[in-house]
């Protein structure tokens, strides 16, 4: 049950019993607020006065949320907002009938409303639009937030986002940045040739990712189903089917923690092209990103919290053992990064603190560890790290000269990772081996770990020319492009623990 205000309840009923509708239907709204604003402007982007708005007497008929309200006898004044744009409403008893007149004396702010009317200006010189006609168009039962203090609490923003949306116009701003993004990433992809394609949310085997998936159950087929956790596997099954060029907007699902990185729910852009190499990829990549930033940020130069990011091109390349090597509170010498005894060593002398955790026992567990812990926040400007380690890149294509990487990157900027792309493994018995050993770790309790996917050895089996596929976080680089140091600012619903365990976990405290 929902607790309404009886005050307002009563202003419902006392609207109805004066005969007018607090929720009309049909009323035809023909022009938006930023159009007639546009209208007072001539040619050259100048103020049009007085004159020559009663001279073009041209009607308006607008809709729009009551923000401002000032009552004066027979006449007011009022601000109506449509979008990210705001007017000025000028009402007067002797323009719009008695009827109207009572209407607008009983609006609240919150309030939409439906006016008709023509440009003036006032002695100040505001542009407003003069009613001619006035009607509620749809009545506001909560009281806004108060105007000196705004709506600025962070979980309260999140929670009630259709509040927050019209109240915070930066908040606006940041989702129609997102919607760009995505459009231009459209772009980008279809003027290359690639077919957009859309792959399964459930799925029997989840793959594509180390992660831990949501588990559902199907009732009239009485199986388990698992969300997606990446889109990899079907994407590249289309490229052996010979759809050669893919990609997918996708929504993927793991079950892990929430963080200012991380949200249960997160859009991936995937895409996969045979016949190219993982450098193939480097170069796509650089080039819609720094396409994406100039648009959405007007240049090469992002501000991201204190900092001050260089996306211009060329971006930087380098090895993940080299940053390993590299770091100087591991105190490693040249070939000692590839000994697992020299890595723990290495990670003891930078943490002597110790750890919980149980020690890696293979280099690349050692490599992330150290990339988790110290050396992924120290790679602000966009920086491609290359050469990842075969045991960590189960869907990875070896490197001809050295067999113990892969041909693989990830993109990391301003300390987190982006993006994550390679040259795929095309060869059915050395993917069947990686899978094997994926599901050993997970019987062994791993719940990250890849499930054996039959199918998709059979897929590789019938022949996938060479390809490279990655995939981008698209609310991260959302984050990145608009300024926001958590993932719930750019996601309209993000996933929150709800108000009742919140409120047991605070009295638990």
């Amino acid at each position: 049950m929902y607790d309404f205000d009886p005050e307002r309840l009563n202003k419902l009923n006392d609207l109805r019993e004066l005969g007018i509708e607090p929720y009309p239907n049909g009323l035809t709204v023909q022009h938006s607020v930023s159009e007639a604003l546009a209208a007072g402007l001539d040619d050259k982007g100048e103020e049009r006065d007085g004159e020559a708005l009663e001279a073009d007497g041209k009607e308006y008929v607008l809709a729009g949320r009551l923000r401002f309200k000032n009552e004066m006898g027979k006449a007011g004044f009022a601000r109506i907002q449509h979008q990210d744009s705001r007017i000025q409403i000028y009402i007067r008893k002797n323009d719009v009938g008695e009827d109207a007149f009572i209407a607008w004396k009983k609006l609240d702010l919150g309030d939409w409303i439906w006016v008709r009317g023509r440009l003036m200006r006032t002695r100040t010189g505001e542009l407003t639009l003069k009613a001619s006609e006035l009607k509620l168009y749809a009545k506001c039962i909560e009281s806004l937030p108060d105007k000196h203090h705004g709506f600025t609490d962070p979980e309260q923003r999140q929670r009630m986002r259709y509040l927050d949306l019209f109240m915070n116009e930066e908040t606006r701003q940041t989702f129609l940045a997102r919607s760009r993004v995505v459009r231009e990433i459209r772009r980008y992809f279809d003027d290359r040739s690639f077919v957009e394609v859309e792959t399964p949310m459930m799925q029997v085997l989840p793959g594509g990712a180390a992660a831990k998936p949501f588990v559902t159950h199907h009732n009239a087929l009485d199986i388990d189903l698992y969300m997606r956790v990446a889109p990899e596997l079907y994407l590249k099954r289309l490229v052996v089917g010979g759809l050669e060029r893919v990609y997918e907007i996708n929504r993927n699902f793991r079950n892990e923690g929430i963080s200012t990185k991380h949200n249960p729910e997160f859009t991936m852009l995937e895409w996969y092209q045979a016949h190219a190499t993982f450098e193939d990829l480097m170069e796509m990549t650089e080039e819609l990103v720094v396409g994406l930033a100039e648009s959405v940020c007007g240049s090469t130069s992002v501000t991201y919290g204190e900092e001050e990011l260089d996306f211009s091109a060329p971006w930087d390349r380098v090895r993940m053992d080299e940053l390993v090597l590299q770091h100087p509170e591991y105190g490693l010498e040249v070939g000692q990064q590839w000994s697992l005894e020299h890595l723990a060593e290495a990670y003891a002398r930078a943490h002597p603190e110790g750890s919980d955790r149980e020690s890696p026992t293979t280099i690349g567990g050692w490599f992330e560890r150290m990339f988790d812990v110290d050396l992924e926040k120290k790679l602000r400007n966009p920086t491609f790290v290359t050469h990842f380690p075969t045991e960590i890149s189960p869907l990875s294509r070896r490197n001809d000269e050295d067999p113990a990487v892969t041909d693989r990157f990830e993109l990391f900027v301003a300390g987190r990772e982006i993006a994550n792309g390679f040259s795929e493994l095309n060869d059915p018995v050395d993917q069947a081996g990686r899978f094997s050993a994926q599901a050993e770790a997970k019987a062994a309790g791993d719940d990250e770990a890849m499930f054996f996917d039959s199918d998709y050895i059979r897929a590789l089996s019938y022949g996938m020319p060479p390809t490279a596929g990655e995939g981008i976080g698209i609310d991260r680089l959302v984050m990145l492009l608009t300024n926001q140091q958590s993932i719930r600012e750019v996601i309209l619903f993000p996933t929150m623990r709800s108000v009742q365990g919140r409120e047991t976990e605070e009295q638990a405290d």
